[in-house]
């Protein structure tokens, strides 16, 4: 069975195609991003005869109808958007939405004399020479007789111009009939397929995810409100990102502006928390994991085409439950009260920076767990204990991290059908046994990645307990990290590295980091820790105060303890560096079990 055709259209056609239904644009790309020189460029390479490139549409599959009937599958647009935008707005005349969700008129202009395209200006539109639009060419009614006729006599060309002239602009006209390539995918291909076929036909090096497919399925569709959902999902993650276009939306969409689903998102622009900021991917995800009790992204696109996995036949009916169920799912996920407190109990495992977290997964499963135990009625205590220990537990073993599809399936799944705590206690007594905590974690925490996972969770433990920074007195970990605060070295880099470790790998190990004032850290300067550290023991006795503001030894010792420092630092130079990073793994991996049992 071909995986694709290919066939030539003309642009009329094309355009023909996408008015009356037949091929769809999902929007999956809007707003128009194209600059306007690019569609003058287009325009400029349709008139001159050179190809440009080929469009990919992808045919759902036929659907059979309620009434046993089959309806035939519309052609999804998947590459090409902006080109097809780009010939609509100047060819036809319609306005595009442009980056500032602002409607605008993309108007090219033509020199007949010259045969020179241009973006439109004011300059433009004074000089006769020029058609400062050439949409009313192929307006309805156009008269390219008494058109000629004109512009000739404004312009002062005499007979023999007038003739070339009406050459030209006819030859303007015939780019409607110029044809571009159409791919079309077969709806018997899956997404991996689908995606392995764009890859290797697209010259852009533009990758789309599976996501994108899904969008473009939702987008496409007006009959179960697909394209609603569409607006839903992008406009709350475009608010979220920038509140201030929301004016500009209302203005732009006044239809979604005077809908029940605006107001139900319109609250995010006073949503300042950066923790978590998802994109339509992750909505898509979240929603359709809750509320499918799924994980794979391509299952998504096979339910809203109607699929039935046991027969494989494609009814209407489960394309309309499945838009029904994605739509309520959307709108769990935008819920204020749902957000904002998933978000409290993010922020309650001591995330207090987006840059503490780098699992975009870990954020998204931890929501679909919250909304999936919220829908079963769970308490809210028994909510927020699950919910906060099973983020910490992903993290602690990179849990979606390799094929996160697969493990999203299998433990939605569980959640689904198991007691929610037992499940719980289950995993921790599978997966953190005391071997974990004493050999795996201590291993992964020999790592020169600043990055790595499992050292946010080291700061997630400091700023859970309220840790002051090394050395200090009064300011905590968490207040230098909101302050942007830097990481230093317990023993100094330069110091190290005037020793002859100068491996990044070796003096840039996560057991060499701590959090201080940089004004610890510029009078601990290149000295050893055994020097720096002599000095601060005995500011504790009474010695003037040179780092920080420990003055008591029982406030130091508490300080090392808070930080993971041992207790034998006092006598250590770089002989020792290697034994000391071994030493504090140690302590690093106990400080962050302890913080595991506080999230009981």
């Amino acid at each position: 069975m071909a995986q694709y055709d290919v066939n030539n259209s003309s642009i009329q056609t094309l355009i023909s195609y996408i008015r009356n239904g037949e091929i769809a644009i999902p929007e999956i790309q809007r707003p128009f991003v194209w600059d306007s020189t690019k569609v003058r460029d287009l325009i400029d390479s349709l008139y001159s005869g050179f190809p440009v490139g080929y469009i990919i549409v992808w045919k759902n599959p036929d659907v059979k109808l309620k009434d046993g009937t089959v309806s035939l599958g519309k052609k999804i647009l998947i590459d090409g958007q902006q080109r097809i935008t780009a010939l609509q707005a100047a060819i036809v005349g319609e306005f595009v939405v442009g980056s500032n969700y602002k409607k605008k008129r993309i108007k090219i202009a033509f020199n007949p004399i010259h045969e020179k395209f241009e973006v439109c200006n004011p300059a433009i539109e004074r000089d006769s020479t020029w058609i400062s639009d050439i949409s009313i060419l192929y307006s309805s009614g156009f008269d390219e007789f008494n058109f000629v006729i004109d512009y000739c006599q404004k312009n002062n060309l005499d007979d023999s111009k007038r003739s070339y002239v009406n050459s030209v602009i006819k030859r303007l006209q015939q780019i409607e009939n110029n044809n571009i390539g159409v791919i079309e995918l077969s709806h018997n291909l899956d997404i991996a397929q689908v995606t392995e076929i764009f890859i290797r036909i697209n010259s852009k090096g533009v990758v789309l995810s599976q996501a994108d497919f899904a969008m473009s399925k939702i987008a496409s569709d007006s009959y179960y409100g697909g394209n609603q959902i569409r607006k839903i999902i992008d406009y709350f993650c475009h608010l979220m990102q920038k509140p201030e276009d929301i004016e500009t939306i209302s203005n732009n969409d006044l239809e979604f502006a005077a809908s029940e689903d605006f107001n139900k998102i319109k609250w995010i622009v006073n949503e300042h928390d950066d923790i978590y900021v998802p994109n339509y991917t992750d909505v898509l995800r979240v929603a359709f994991t809750f509320k499918f009790l799924r994980g794979r992204i391509s299952d998504l696109v096979s339910l809203l085409s109607g699929r039935d996995f046991n027969s494989r036949e494609y009814q209407e009916a489960i394309a309309e439950q499945s838009f029904k169920k994605l739509r309520d799912g959307v709108l769990e996920f935008v819920n204020k009260t749902n957000f904002q407190r998933y978000l409290m109990i993010i922020r309650s495992t001591g995330i207090i920076s987006s840059s503490m977290i780098r699992s975009q997964n870990v954020l998204n499963f931890g929501y679909a767990l919250y909304l999936l135990l919220r829908s079963k009625n769970e308490s809210s205590e028994i909510i927020e204990k699950i919910v906060r220990r099973w983020v910490v537990l992903s993290i602690l073993t990179g849990r979606y991290s390799g094929s996160p599809e697969s493990m999203f399936d299998y433990d939605i799944k569980r959640f689904q059908t198991n007691n929610a705590i037992e499940l719980l206690k289950h995993t921790e007594d599978g997966e953190l046994s005391e071997a974990f905590w004493s050999n795996i974690l201590v291993t992964k925490l020999n790592t020169s990645v600043a990055s790595s996972p499992i050292f946010h969770l080291f700061l997630m433990a400091q700023v859970k307990m309220g840790d002051c920074g090394f050395l200090s007195e009064h300011i905590d970990v968490k207040s230098l990290i909101e302050q942007r605060g830097d990481i230093h070295h317990i023993f100094p880099k330069k110091y190290l590295q005037k020793f002859g470790i100068k491996e990044r790998s070796l003096y840039n190990q996560i057991a060499n980091y701590m959090y201080t004032q940089s004004e610890i850290n510029i009078k601990i300067k290149d000295n050893a820790p055994m020097d720096y550290m002599s000095k601060v023991k005995e500011q504790c006795q009474g010695e003037e105060t040179v780092y920080g503001g420990i003055n008591s030894l029982e406030k130091l010792e508490h300080n090392m303890y808070e930080n993971c420092i041992p207790k034998d630092i006092f006598n250590m130079d770089y002989t020792n560096f290697e034994e000391f990073l071994e030493k504090r793994r140690h302590l690093m991996s106990d400080k962050i079990k302890k913080y595991y049992e506080m999230l009981k």
